[in-house]
């Protein structure tokens, strides 16, 4: 690494690309490199130098297409009561040996309130075929479990990280109109399609960032690079793609002694049946939201049905964001019976896998045949 190329996040060039890099290329781009360029006004070598230097110091944990994976396999939040105990152990677990399990929290409320029995939180994925039921039952009796809840989601408001660009963000901020409502449905691949989006998602190591980014994953997809774009292109408009991202490593203090955040807060709402599509589109289009969906808690969790996630250094601050949006709800007329704050802890994050033949050989590896995790039997 050179150690003259600055890598902090407050750099001032490191921040106007960070701005851009984080959230802001959606969807697929042939050139993400020169579209970040373009839109942070950098020129495209130094920010190529800048991301690869952040990318060797572990400032950015990650560089990679990111698909909507809930278009692409069967997903839900899932809540795990685990006896406290073997928390530790089956937090282990699921960060490192199921490749399924993507976002791996610990989390906890400020009173003991319905629900916070439930500590262990991640995001879990089983490829088309596989019974997600079946599959959280599985792990279940992995990590000894007493209880779990899945809570699919039924609409998607915001997604997009982008924490620079939130630093200082105002509380009640939000966009001049409501949230789309984006609909979850699992589209349906064939083999080139797999072949190359397999190739697109992979991460990128520091010596692969360049001009012709894509040009080497075409080859790792036995295509022509004009058909690797001509099918990339495809699933962008099939909305399978989301978007170009880096990815800071946000969750622990960094190796300059910055942290990106300290608090992360996941919200409940408990809205009126039927207005779960009105009351998730006005809290998606506040800015200091990286993620807003309908999902259903069950009475577990006091029937809530609407959830998001916002981020910030200051725990003072982040319930002030929660505030104003608190007040939107109840401004635009829609009731709220019941709310609370799930604070996370301990966390860890990873792609979540949604190869079948991936998915075949880890039920191999812990014993199980395969057969009996699909959804049909």
């Amino acid at each position: 690494m050179n150690a003259t190329v600055p890598v902090e996040t407050t750099d001032a060039i490191n921040a106007r690309i960070l701005a851009v890099s984080e959230d802001r290329i959606q969807g697929f781009s042939r050139d993400p490199l020169g579209d970040i360029s373009r839109l942070s006004d950098v020129p495209v070598e130094v920010v190529t130098e800048r991301i690869a230097a952040m990318l060797e110091a572990g400032i950015i944990r990650r560089v990679r297409q990111t698909l909507l994976a809930t278009n692409l396999a069967d997903g839900a939040l899932c809540a795990w009561q685990v006896p406290i105990e073997k928390t530790d152990a089956a937090f282990d677990f699921l960060f490192q040996k199921d490749p399924f399990s993507g976002h791996v929290v610990i989390r906890s409320t400020d009173a003991a309130t319905p629900g916070s029995n439930y500590r262990l939180w991640t995001t879990l994925k089983v490829p088309q075929g596989y019974s997600l039921e079946r599959h959280a039952t599985l792990l279940a009796r992995l990590i000894g479990a007493e209880k779990f809840r899945l809570m699919p989601a039924k609409r998607l408001f915001a997604l997009g990280v982008g924490h620079v660009r939130r630093r200082g963000m105002e509380p009640g901020s939000r966009a001049e109109v409501p949230a789309e409502a984006v609909e979850v449905q699992v589209t349906q691949l064939n083999d080139l399609e797999w072949r190359v989006l397999t190739a697109l998602k992979r991460e990128f190591a520091v010596g692969e960032l360049g001009p012709e980014l894509w040009a080497a994953r075409a080859r790792e997809a036995g295509v022509p690079l004009e058909v690797f774009i001509e099918v990339a292109e495809d699933l962008n408009a099939r909305k399978v793609i989301g978007r170009f991202s880096t990815f800071l490593e946000h969750v622990k203090t960094l190796a300059t002694g910055e942290r990106v955040t300290k608090f992360n807060a996941l919200f409940h709402w408990a809205v009126p049946p039927g207005r779960e599509l009105e009351a998730g589109s006005e809290v998606g289009r506040h800015h200091i939201m990286t993620h807003a969906y309908w999902r259903e808690g069950g009475p577990e969790f006091r029937n809530v049905n609407i959830m998001g996630v916002a981020h910030g250094t200051d725990k003072e601050m982040v319930l002030a964001h929660k505030a104003a949006i608190d007040r939107h709800l109840e401004e635009a007329g829609i009731a709220v019976g019941y709310t609370n704050v799930f604070w996370g802890g301990r966390s860890e994050i990873k792609p979540s896998e949604i190869s079948p033949f991936a998915y075949a050989d880890w039920c191999r590896e812990q014993g199980v045949d395969p057969d009996t995790m699909k959804t049909a039997l």
